[in-house]
């Protein structure tokens, strides 16, 4: 008996240990939008099972990822510099139901496709893929974005050449969110929005310019 009441409580324990790193983990997505809550939600616990955890630390994290859906907010025409494996680009999709996404990347990550099935039908059918960096602006899409979301290459000199390429096509009034601003492992990123010359907002690791 007294073993089986130690490793009932060892068990007890554990649950308890397990469920307070669950919530821990899940109390930073309370800020967003609830789709893209539950959404994030599944595709980390996809993400922890099959090991990815590529994803788990490439993708843009909730509190970032909360900053940059506000500044989205009534901006239905978002294009996206560097998919990965898609968690922004479905968050981006999820939070307006009005919103089209055309998202860039050049490597096409396997894992991609089951991301966006958590996403559900109708979010894919306003994502648009295209294989290539995006660093050459709009192109045949002809698309005239009023929100462009940089994490791409973090390249100093794509970068800039990314936004030069973009600028002509904004709507009045857009917003250019550039990712791991200020960030030491991506310095490309601040020294191209120097290069640039742009004045805007750091909010986190984002860094926001809005067009006249």
């Amino acid at each position: 008996m007294p073993n089986f009441r130690l490793r009932t409580l060892a068990s007890t324990r554990m649950r308890r240990v397990a469920a307070l790193a669950m919530l821990r983990r899940n109390v930073v997505l309370l800020g967003l939008p609830p789709r893209v809550a539950i959404f994030y939600s599944r595709a980390r616990r996809a993400a922890a099972r099959s090991g990815d955890r590529w994803s788990l630390e490439s993708a843009t994290g909730p509190r970032s990822l909360a900053l940059l859906l506000r500044a989205a907010r009534g901006r239905r025409r978002v294009v996206e510099i560097g998919t990965g494996t898609a968690w922004t680009t479905a968050a981006l999709a999820l939070a307006d139901h009005k919103r089209r996404v055309l998202s860039f990347d050049p490597t096409v990550w396997p894992e991609r496709d089951r991301y966006l099935r958590l996403a559900g039908p109708e979010a894919a059918t306003r994502i648009q893929l295209v294989t290539g960096g995006g660093e050459d602006g709009p192109g045949e899409f002809g698309w005239r974005p009023d929100m462009l979301f940089v994490d791409g290459s973090h390249d100093r000199d794509l970068t800039v050449r990314t936004f030069e390429n973009w600028r002509p096509a904004f709507a009045p009034g857009a917003v250019v969110a550039f990712h791991d601003y200020q960030n030491p492992a991506y310095p490309g990123v601040s020294e191209a929005i120097a290069a640039l010359g742009l004045e805007g907002k750091a909010r986190g690791d984002l860094f926001f310019w809005q067009a006249a």
